[in-house]
C-alpha cells in the first residue's frame, strides 16, 4: 500500500489550518503554542495547569473531508520530549466526541505508527460505549497531552495514513 500524505511541514509556510485550543475554553489556565521553526517543523509547546479546574492543552487541524480509504495506520514523524500525547481524530468537525490514541516520546525524532481501529471514542476524558474508530474520512484531527501538570514540546514534521 502506497502512504498517503496528510500533512508535510517540509512544504508548509505558514499554520492557517491550525488552532490552539486549550483549557481556558472552560477557565482554565493553561497555555501553548504552535509555530514553524527555523527547520521547517511545526513546534507544539506550552505549559498545562491543573488550577482553576483546567488541564489540557490541544492543537486541531481542520481537513474537511479528507478521504482516509483503506488505511489501517496513521505514521506520525515526530520528536516529543518524553511525555505522552494523544493523537486524536473527529470524522464531523461539530460531533462531541473525538476517537483517541495515545502515544509515548523519547525525546529523539522517531516515526510512531497507531493503528486507527485503536482509537477509541472520548467526550471530556470518558471513554463512550461506541466503536473504536472505523471511518473512512475524517474533518479535523488535533494532537493534544493533559491531566497532569506539564511543560512540553511537539516537534511534528510530518502526518501519514498507510
Amino acid at each position: 500500500m502506497i502512504n498517503t500524505m496528510l500533512i508535510d511541514f517540509s512544504s508548509k509556510t505558514e499554520l492557517e489550518d491550525w488552532t490552539i485550543i486549550n483549557d481556558t475554553v472552560m477557565g482554565g489556565i493553561s497555555k501553548s503554542s504552535i509555530e514553524l521553526n527555523s527547520d521547517g517543523h511545526a513546534c507544539f509547546s506550552g505549559n498545562v495547569s491543573l488550577e482553576k479546574n483546567g488541564g489540557f492543552a490541544s492543537v486541531r487541524c481542520a481537513c474537511p473531508d479528507t478521504k482516509l480509504g483503506d488505511s489501517t495506520k496513521a505514521i506520525l514523524r515526530v520528536k516529543g520530549d518524553g511525555n505522552e500525547f494523544q493523537l486524536r481524530f473527529k470524522e464531523t468537525a461539530s460531533d462531541g466526541h473525538s476517537y483517541i490514541i495515545a502515544f509515548p516520546t523519547t525525546g529523539e525524532w522517531e516515526t510512531v505508527e497507531l493503528e486507527l481501529d485503536q482509537m477509541v471514542p472520548s467526550f471530556k476524558g470518558r471513554h463512550l460505549n461506541m466503536d473504536n474508530f472505523d471511518h473512512t474520512f475524517i474533518d479535523e484531527l488535533y494532537f493534544f497531552i493533559g491531566n497532569e501538570e506539564v511543560s512540553f514540546q511537539l516537534l511534528i514534521d510530518k502526518i501519514e495514513l498507510a
